[in-house]
């Protein structure tokens, strides 16, 4: 088993506490052009977030149906200064149903191979800094995987590799075919999702509803130094600025909770949803993936908060709804 020896997030040259999630850049999931307006807002996005010190884009090749990378080319190619200050990652191996094919997952070694050909076309970049595979396939062959990777790296393509939305088991599956450790895995990771805490604080207990999440990845990636990225790390807004009064009593609780933190902390509302992620000790980069400036500024403030271990629990209560075992 390879086992790296750095400890988390130092695969990077440039990081931050917060990732920025580019899903909404490029005008909307349609087939409409790119504007200049879309344009002109990805630059006043960039900009916010690096004000806000963050500093890594996370892409999809998906996102909005490649507009979101070919906006960011677009910024890019306009201020070519601006690679050396930040991190790209980006994610491919999802693939659309069309008229001939079902919706499905590649990780065949042509189509990694391809998807990251159009990525880095798409970004104007020659090199990425973090390739992720999305979603796992079950046709998944490790060998072939490992053999893409291998040609991208050794072709300056890419610097660095990772997954998402990938249990213990199947990293573990990965990792034994590749000659590079896995560096990143992206998980749904927020307070209106709590399948991976209640998975270990409830193992064993009688009358616990069942946990869709599995046993031990948390842990596998702490003991592996592969950096745990959070995506729906708002909950899309729930606790801190949508209108909750129609939502369970639970949401509601959570939501007052967040509101008499942030007052306390004095910070912003999304700056205690993402402080409740970032004070575990996994070291968890939330990704956020709004597009008003104002809330980009917010969500860094998350920096600045450490709950202590009672406002932490407190918050995991309230969205649980329920007490621990």
């Amino acid at each position: 088993m390879y086992i790296p020896a750095y400890p988390l997030a130092s695969y990077l040259t440039k990081t931050s506490p917060v990732v920025f999630g580019c899903m909404n850049l490029g005008g909307g999931w349609n087939t409409n052009p790119i504007t200049a307006d879309d344009i002109r807002h990805t630059h006043a996005v960039i900009d916010r977030a690096l004000e806000a010190g963050i500093c890594v884009f996370d892409h999809a090749d998906i996102y909005t149906f490649g507009k979101a990378e070919q906006v960011f080319g677009q910024v890019l190619q306009q201020r070519p200064e601006l690679r050396e200050q930040i991190t790209l990652q980006s994610k491919c191996g999802i693939r659309f149903a069309d008229a001939n094919t079902p919706q499905r997952y590649d990780f065949s070694a042509g189509w990694i191979s391809s998807s990251v050909d159009n990525i880095l076309s798409r970004l104007n970049i020659e090199q990425l800094d973090v390739l992720l595979l999305h979603r796992p396939d079950p046709l998944m062959q490790p060998e072939e995987v490992a053999e893409a990777f291998a040609q991208l790296q050794q072709a300056g393509k890419v610097k660095q590799f990772g997954v998402s939305n990938m249990q213990q088991h199947q990293m573990q599956l990965l990792q034994d075919a590749l000659a590079t450790p896995l560096v990143v895995n992206q998980l749904e990771l927020s307070l209106s999702h709590l399948a991976w805490l209640d998975e270990g604080t409830t193992a064993g207990c009688s009358g616990e509803p069942g946990v869709n999440f599995s046993s031990g990845t948390i842990e596998y990636c702490r003991r592996n130094s592969v950096q745990l990225q959070a995506w729906g790390s708002l909950s899309q807004g729930m606790f801190s600025g949508k209108d909750v009064s129609a939502e369970p009593k639970p949401v509601q609780a959570t939501a007052a909770l967040v509101a008499k933190l942030a007052a306390e902390y004095q910070v912003s509302k999304e700056a205690i949803v993402l402080g409740w992620l970032m004070r575990h000790p996994a070291n968890i980069q939330p990704v956020i993936g709004t597009t008003n400036l104002q809330r980009i500024k917010a969500c860094a403030e998350a920096s600045k908060v450490q709950l202590s271990r009672e406002h932490w629990y407190a918050l995991y209560l309230a969205a649980r709804g329920r007490a621990l075992p």
